[in-house]
């Protein structure tokens, strides 16, 4: 006589059966969610402007330079940015949207750069760690923009205003009085020195980031960014110390506009 034995009240004992995972519907796969293409795109607009601003940069010093030749060189430049040789007279509002525009320019590309700033106290205190053991020269170049960047965000914002306010001013007494009877030679001169750093160091790295250049150049584009930045700044000092000496012989006028010999002697006749 046989007895059955029922498995369902009392299960064999022994090591337990998993049983498979039912099998996917071919036509309605898993799809893993898509990575954000943002900060690719943000990355790109942050080159682009300050590609742009760098651009303005070496414009803008080519411009103020001109006190160099002559005080009616700079006359004559400051004019044509009026518009006076197509519109007939001058219109300094023009410099203002200039001013503006660049202003707006910066404001955004400062923006996108902090993004990557150290976004506390302890995130700071890694990095300085990190930078101090990795002894990274591309790195501490990074750093020294980080602040050169955060000096011009304040630094070239108030020389804008001045250009977007009083574009009218723009001339040679009337920007020597500014630098000197105006006190404002300190603030170019550290304008100066943090424009230029930070414009080389950031086209350097443009350069890099953006792999336009192979690692085998890299210690030319090095050269590059040491002859762009010493260039500049010597250019920068001498244009500095031209507006200061013209400021100073000019201290007793302060506030006379200049007015061209051609058109003087126009007047007396």
């Amino acid at each position: 006589m046989s007895h059955s034995i029922d498995y369902t009240a009392n299960p064999p004992m022994g090591p337990s059966v998993i049983p498979d995972a039912p099998a996917l519907p071919t036509n309605n796969p898993i799809s893993l969610p898509r990575k954000s293409r943002w900060p690719a795109r943000l990355d790109l607009l942050q080159s682009l402007s300050g590609l742009l601003l760098a651009l303005f940069l070496i414009a803008h010093m080519a411009f103020v330079s001109t006190i160099l030749i002559s005080q009616a060189a700079f006359y004559n430049v400051a004019r044509f940015f009026e518009g006076a040789w197509l519109l007939g007279r001058p219109y300094p509002m023009l410099v203002s949207l200039v001013a503006s525009a660049i202003l707006a320019l910066l404001m955004l590309h400062a923006w996108l750069a902090m993004r990557k700033f150290p976004a506390g106290f302890r995130q700071y205190r890694a990095f300085i760690a990190h930078k101090n053991r990795l002894h990274h020269g591309d790195t501490s170049l990074w750093w020294l923009q980080l602040w050169t960047g955060f000096l011009l965000f304040f630094l070239a914002s108030i020389h804008l205003y001045d250009m977007l306010s009083q574009p009218e001013l723009i001339g040679p007494y009337a920007s020597a009085d500014r630098v000197w009877s105006g006190g404002m030679w300190p603030l170019y001169l550290l304008l100066l020195f943090s424009v230029e750093l930070h414009g080389g160091i950031g086209l350097y790295r443009l350069l890099v980031k953006w792999g336009l250049f192979g690692d085998k150049t890299r210690a030319r584009l090095h050269l590059a960014r040491h002859a762009f930045s010493a260039f500049f700044i010597t250019l920068g000092l001498l244009t500095l110390l031209a507006y200061i000496d013209l400021g100073r012989s000019h201290a007793a006028q302060a506030g006379e506009r200049y007015i061209p010999k051609a058109a003087a002697q126009t007047a007396t006749h």
